[in-house]
């Protein structure tokens, strides 16, 4: 192999390193920012309203989405994510946006745990894992800790991945706040 057989052959192996490739997690690919969130139906529970069974992003179009995925109801550390979007969550609605978790606990086992620990957004029953898939966010049988920011168009705007649940809804409404203060610059 001569020099220029080389130089071809080291620039050609260069581009295959630096070429883009799905952003990977524990849970698998996830999707990228500033593309289209991926599409999802599930049924789903928010305290005190019983007039709706299945949910889907469409639904929410035209509005902010944090969509969290946690791996269990009443363990520990869920809870204390979910108390700490519950505690923020005038100051998400006062934004625009919407609050929706997602596990692979039942609807009744969700219903279960709004009404104990107080909860008032939604939550969605993800049982196959088929949402979290889609998401990066899947460890059979749990969703990994991540969080998408979706904007009112259906578009990823940040991702959290591995998510330390104290002070994590701070973090959430801060750039959204930031999201929100440049798109009104």
């Amino acid at each position: 192999m001569n020099r220029r057989q080389f130089i071809r052959r080291l620039a050609a192996f260069g581009a295959l390193l630096l070429a883009p490739r799905p952003t990977k997690a524990l849970g698998g690919p996830l999707p990228s920012i500033d593309q289209r969130a991926p599409d999802f139906s599930l049924p789903g529970t928010v305290r005190g309203q019983q007039d709706q069974d299945i949910w889907s992003l469409d639904q929410f179009r035209g509005r902010w989405i944090v969509l969290y995925f946690y791996p269990r109801d009443f363990t520990s550390g869920c809870t204390i994510e979910a108390h700490g979007f519950q505690q923020l969550n005038d100051q998400f609605e006062q934004s625009g946006a919407s609050i929706v978790g997602i596990s692979a606990d039942g609807v009744d086992d969700h219903a279960s745990f709004c009404s104990s620990e107080e909860l008032d957004f939604l939550l969605l029953s993800d049982m196959d894992g088929r949402v979290s898939k889609a998401y990066g966010s899947w460890m059979a049988p749990y969703s990994l800790r991540h969080t998408f920011l979706i904007d009112p168009t259906g578009t990823i705007r940040q991702t959290w991945t591995g998510v330390r649940p104290t002070g994590h809804a701070k973090d959430v409404l801060e750039t959204l706040k930031t999201y929100k203060d440049n798109a009104l610059a």
